[in-house]
């Protein structure tokens, strides 16, 4: 069987430790918010600060080695090929029709994928990391001009609702990895290995 690697060690590194840092956010968030008690308040509280720093360090650098490698060409978005992709996830893949999208590694995202790493990008994790640290240093800003503009319950209602379209991205994205790899768990190898192999594509 043929295969070709499609990632690298940095970007599998990126990938999973980005997953074990957002998970542990929002089991700590929750426990913050009152849904569950495994470790109490006081703990909870404090880890959530130090893997909210490791997400920052770890996405500050990851930005720093897109522009450095050229990647972030790999989530510009583009229309070309997009309402192929479209009707293939409506209909073609439930019909058996082969994917109109091919991955390789000067091109590793469908046209679809990209619109959803460029929200990500662009969107969530900005607005997840500004209210952050305007949550975590809320004493340093309060009685200033910035809360007469914004309140801290606003930060507080954005922190809340990014993370929230995290979670439907995360979800998202475990479906479509886990539904739409020949086998299913093609897409998952791909993130250990780096390499695509037999029939495998984008999904």
């Amino acid at each position: 069987m043929s295969s070709v690697r499609i990632f690298t060690l940095y970007e599998r590194f990126w990938h999973w430790s980005q997953a074990v840092l957002i998970f542990g956010l929002l089991l700590t968030g929750l426990e913050l918010h009152g849904s569950h008690g495994l470790l109490g308040y006081n703990t909870a509280f404090s880890t959530h600060i130090i893997l909210a720093w490791g997400l920052i360090v770890l996405w500050a650098f990851t930005i720093f080695w897109h522009v450095v490698t050229g990647e972030w060409r790999q989530y510009v978005p583009t229309h070309r090929g997009m309402l192929a992709v479209m009707m293939y996830y409506a209909y073609g893949i439930f019909s058996g029709e082969a994917k109109p999208y091919t991955q390789t590694p000067s091109s590793k995202h469908n046209p679809l994928q990209r619109m959803a790493y460029f929200s990500f990008k662009v969107a969530i994790a900005p607005a997840l990391w500004i209210s952050g640290l305007l949550l975590l240093f809320y004493a340093a800003w309060r009685g200033t001009a910035l809360e007469g503009l914004v309140s801290f319950a606003t930060v507080a209602y954005v922190h809340v609702a990014a993370t929230f379209a995290l979670l439907v991205f995360i979800l998202g994205h475990v479906y479509m990895a886990g539904t739409t790899g020949d086998p299913w768990y093609a897409y998952l190898k791909s993130m250990f290995t780096g390499k695509k192999e037999g029939r495998s594509d984008s999904h």
